[in-house]
């Protein structure tokens, strides 16, 4: 490794390594995970399969092999979804969503060299790492990066029901200040507490650190089904819980926009 390569990559493991352990210093019993969520986008729907069945046979056993685990690997439903006309189904449906929980800073600066190093992996990707540049199995893929809360740490699969889904929800806030507010709101002020009350539990709650649509936390919550996703739902806005906390006048105005996505789960996923 070249020296400007080396000093780069270790300035970068020292930064990440002293953000997380000033984090886990705050909550000294609480390990908190680096969450990696990925977005990757194909050209039609057979590459999109092709991509899938890569994920789940190969890249997900790999990822284990590395500490990185459960891996999410999720789908866009345009009949999930049909009730929000904001979102681009079109687009939506050509991406593949992958939840990577990272056990430490390090994994996230060595996991894609280490997938390489991989035998298996390489053997079972075959058709993505050999593919010629004019029909490539995906496009290109964006990634963003957020460090899990007190309250939600680390990356759960609250459910294995065959029919499930996963909302993933990213509340963008209008500055720093409010958006620090609103991960108080979740942690200190009980939310995360009255969805797992209400029936909607979580597989992570994450502060993003790098990413677009900053500042923003962004979370994902499990259902058995889409009955239950909007039983979860009536339960929580009807609650006594949220009518006080929502009142709360110290939590207002701490989110500008949300982002709403109903997810489905590939074969292979393990959330």
């Amino acid at each position: 490794m070249k020296r400007r390569d080396f000093l780069t990559t270790s300035c970068a493991a020292g930064l990440a390594a002293t953000g997380l352990a000033n984090a886990q210093a705050q909550e000294p019993n609480v390990k908190r995970q680096l969450i990696e969520l990925r977005t990757y986008t194909v050209a039609n729907a057979d590459k999109k399969a092709q991509l899938i069945a890569i994920l789940d046979a190969a890249a997900i056993p790999a990822w284990n092999r590395l500490g990185i685990e459960p891996v999410g690997v999720l789908t866009f439903q345009p009949d999930d979804n049909a009730d929000n006309p904001k979102l681009d189904a079109a687009t939506l449906a050509l991406q593949v969503t992958v939840v990577l929980p990272h056990p430490t800073p390090e994994s996230v600066l060595t996991a894609n060299r280490a997938l390489l190093a991989d035998e298996a992996y390489v053997q079972g990707a075959a058709a993505i790492l050999n593919a010629p540049m004019n029909d490539p199995v995906y496009l290109r893929y964006e990634s963003s990066l957020s460090l899990g809360f007190a309250d939600c740490p680390t990356v759960t699969a609250p459910t294995k029901a065959a029919e499930r889904v996963l909302q993933l929800r990213i509340y963008e806030s209008h500055n720093a200040v409010k958006a620090v507010k609103k991960v108080a709101m979740f942690n200190e002020g009980g939310e995360i507490a009255i969805f797992r009350k209400c029936g909607m539990p979580p597989v992570f709650f994450g502060e993003s650190l790098i990413g677009d649509k900053l500042p923003n936390l962004t979370y994902m919550l499990a259902f058995d089904d889409m009955a239950a996703k909007e039983a979860g739902w009536k339960a929580f806005i009807g609650s006594p819980e949220w009518e006080a906390l929502k009142g709360d006048p110290q939590y207002a105005d701490t989110v500008s926009n949300i982002t709403n996505l109903v997810l489905r789960p590939t074969p292979g996923s393990q959330v």
